[in-house]
């Protein structure tokens, strides 16, 4: 089950995820602030190769919560918000720099930030339901709680104690991002979408599997999209902004 391009080679999580980019509807990438993944030329190869593949291509970029994940990292406030901007703004433009160098198939592509959305219902509904799967759901802590980990392994190291500060600025961060792993269409009024990432996330066959509890939507798919030719001057690591 994997596509190959020329320049990524996209690996559908499901059959039915595998679907979804055929149809080509609607192509999620999201991009971590701080996460030297993300460099302009890499943005640019992005778009390059989502944009005459999908009817629709959205970056959306998390700015929610990084301030509060700085200062739980032992940063004084002010340092945190001062800090958690700098990275903002640094990612924003590198994103709009990366898509106005993709030319022609950069115009037609959004960039958005996570808080663009808050006051969206649809998005609001499906936050309260993670934070619900939060409090009520063991699975799906002990996932998230992964994710936590894999979050703060590049600042703390590996079996590094995460602290109950750390671990609940986390959780935030990462629950705000959520909704768009459960039902991007809902959110954007497109048929269908694919949210692509270059690794997978410790939720996602929890999100992508069969059972109950909080899944993703029918018409919701994940897909790992990583380059066939890693670059070489930005590191592939999965630093997020807490790095």
């Amino acid at each position: 089950m994997t596509i190959t391009t020329e320049s990524f080679t996209a690996r559908p999580f499901t059959p039915n995820c595998r679907l979804l980019m055929d149809e080509g509807d609607h192509v999620l990438i999201g991009v971590s602030p701080g996460n030297s993944y993300f460099s302009a030329r890499r943005i640019t190869e992005l778009a390059a190769w989502a944009a005459p593949r999908f009817t629709a291509v959205d970056f959306v970029y998390a700015d929610l919560h990084v301030a509060s994940v700085f200062a739980a990292l032992g940063h004084a406030p002010e340092q945190a918000v001062r800090r958690a901007s700098k990275e903002l703004k640094a990612v924003r433009r590198r994103i709009l720099g990366g898509v106005e160098a993709a030319g022609p198939w950069g115009r037609r592509i959004g960039v958005r930030a996570l808080s663009e959305f808050s006051g969206d219902p649809v998005y609001a509904l499906l936050h309260r339901r993670v934070r619900h799967f939060l409090a009520t759901d063991e699975e799906f802590r002990k996932s998230c709680d992964r994710m936590v980990r894999q979050f703060l392994a590049p600042r703390i190291g590996e079996g590094g104690a995460v602290t109950p500060e750390q671990r609940s600025a986390c959780l935030d961060y990462i629950a705000a991002e959520l909704p768009f792993f459960l039902d991007t269409p809902g959110i954007l009024g497109v048929p269908s979408s694919v949210s692509c990432y270059h690794a997978l996330m410790p939720l996602t066959e929890l999100l992508f599997g069969k059972g109950g509890g909080l899944r993703a939507a029918r018409n919701q798919g994940y897909a790992v999209v990583q380059p066939d030719r890693p670059e070489r001057s930005a590191g592939d690591g999965h630093r997020t902004a807490a790095a």
